[in-house]
């Protein structure tokens, strides 16, 4: 008899700790869940200025994208001047995902360029921490509607300005001037193509907005 009791009592002891163990198990899993944080950007642009090739480039996933190719009838409408080599172009989005450090992943979705799919962009916006407008120095206006995007929204964003190859360069400021941007906002240089120049993008803009953000907090309660 003491023998039973004694065996029950050790698997009721082992049934206890069994139990214990899963609950914290599944404790730590929920905390995991609600320290994560998940942030949504924007990279926004004219007609082949980058943004497809950004997302691709520092997407730690598969991209999602939605190109389609370049019809005849859209070159009568689609700009394609000193792109030429374009044959493809995005018709509702880009979508990737990249973890900046432990705890924060950044969701990356990639507008359209051309006029007729801006519809597409309030709801793209919804939600956005901010956004990147990429710009072309040899189509430098055709990055002036997402800067006004932006700004008339209060979107926090920063302009990064893709080098392509033979294109003359400028510096930050010379950028920040011809594009009429508000002092303070950020003007980055970079690569589209490359994964460590694109992050450092994306790094200048978290911490951007989220200056931003805190003044605008401190604004609300004095």
């Amino acid at each position: 008899m003491l023998s039973e009791r004694s065996e029950r009592s050790e698997r009721s002891e082992r049934s206890e700790r069994s139990e214990r163990s899963e609950r914290s198990e599944r404790s730590d899993d929920t905390d995991g869940d609600t320290t994560a944080l998940a942030l949504k950007i924007l990279a926004a642009g004219g007609f082949g200025v980058g943004k497809t090739t950004l997302v691709g480039a520092v997407s730690e996933i598969r991209p999602l994208r939605t190109e389609e190719l370049l019809s005849e009838a859209g070159r009568l409408v689609d700009d394609t001047d000193g792109i030429d080599r374009k044959v493809t172009t995005t018709v509702a989005m880009d979508f990737g995902r990249i973890t900046i450090r432990s705890g924060l992943s950044l969701y990356l979705f990639g507008t359209p360029g051309q006029d007729r799919f801006w519809f597409l962009w309030d709801e793209l916006a919804q939600g956005a921490l901010g956004a990147v407008a990429l710009a072309d120095t040899r189509r430098l206006a055709d990055c002036f509607p997402a800067v006004d995007y932006f700004e008339h929204r209060h979107i926090p964003f920063v302009v990064a300005v893709n080098c392509f190859t033979g294109a003359r360069r400028h510096d930050e400021y010379s950028v920040l001037r011809a594009l009429d941007l508000d002092p303070g906002t950020p003007v980055v240089l970079c690569d589209a193509r490359d994964r460590d120049s694109g992050k450092e993008v994306l790094i200048r803009l978290v911490e951007y907005a989220g200056r931003m953000h805190t003044a605008r907090l401190l604004d609300s309660v004095r």
